[in-house]
């Protein structure tokens, strides 16, 4: 399938990452959490594209602020978590797990419920030969979403290790946020030995934002200390930061406790 993905960096205090997903063949758009709605609707100006459906990974305003800038421009109708009608005003469509969202003749998402940073979170997983998420504020390059605010830490382990472990390796991961380099940082903290999140952390550390590098899974898996639960390092380190963790330890108890420090990171 032809989709065209434009990143759009926001440069704003929140690292934003705002996100159009085109058809080819139409022009037709889709804005994922458009909160800079002026570099939205001037990017798809600049391409040629209609914007015709936004949606909401999640209800916090630093994902939904700019909807009604871009509803009052395009007409486009607002698609989020089926629960998440009491927070997002003018919700058209409510999504479920495994609903599909057509964008033009020839895109394809996939609505994945992925709970976690709240419990009306949607991931998108694009139908294309190589597979690409759209992660909002559940996965983050080498991190993992926080649960301050309506989330739930044990909903975001299952989230990670019965759904986003399962995708393929070679699934592009485009996130809410560029936190990237400091999430490197908090890998190396938790397990030093990490000499492809050392590599990395010297590439992203002088990279354009505006051309940020784009993941995959793959990657993800070797450098985001989230999916690297089982790593005797990251296992030592925690032991060394908690000491009543004496026993054997398990996924979602390193999970929770590795979250627990990047609270405080």
């Amino acid at each position: 399938m032809a989709m065209i993905v434009k990143q759009i960096w926001t440069a704003n205090a929140y690292r934003n990452f705002n996100y159009l997903i085109a058809c080819s063949e139409t022009g037709e758009a889709l804005a994922i959490d458009p909160l800079d709605s002026d570099k939205c609707l001037q990017s798809a100006k600049e391409a040629g594209w209609q914007i015709t459906q936004i949606l909401n990974t999640h209800e916090h305003h630093d994902h939904t602020g700019g909807n009604q800038a871009v509803v009052d421009a395009t007409g486009a109708k607002v698609l989020a978590h089926a629960k998440a009608g009491y927070a997002i005003p003018g919700m058209f469509r409510g999504l479920i797990a495994g609903d599909i969202i057509k964008v033009g003749k020839t895109v394809e998402l996939e609505a994945m419920d992925t709970p976690g940073h709240t419990m009306c979170h949607i991931c998108l997983r694009s139908h294309t030969d190589q597979p690409a998420l759209f992660s909002g504020d559940t996965l983050f390059n080498a991190g993992a979403g926080n649960c301050h605010n309506g989330g739930n830490v044990q909903s975001m382990f299952h989230t990670f290790s019965q759904q986003l472990n399962r995708l393929p390796d070679n699934t592009l991961i485009y996130p809410g946020h560029d936190y990237i380099e400091n999430n490197l940082r908090f890998t190396l903290n938790r397990e030093p030995d990490n000499e492809k999140a050392a590599t990395l952390l010297k590439q992203v550390s002088v990279q354009d934002v505006n051309k940020p590098l784009v993941t995959t899974l793959q990657v993800e898996r070797e450098i985001n200390t989230f999916f690297r639960l089982d790593s005797r390092s990251v296992q030592a380190q925690l032991r060394a930061s908690f000491a009543e963790l004496t026993g054997p330890l398990n996924d979602e108890t390193v999970f929770a406790k590795l979250r627990e420090l990047r609270n405080k990171w």
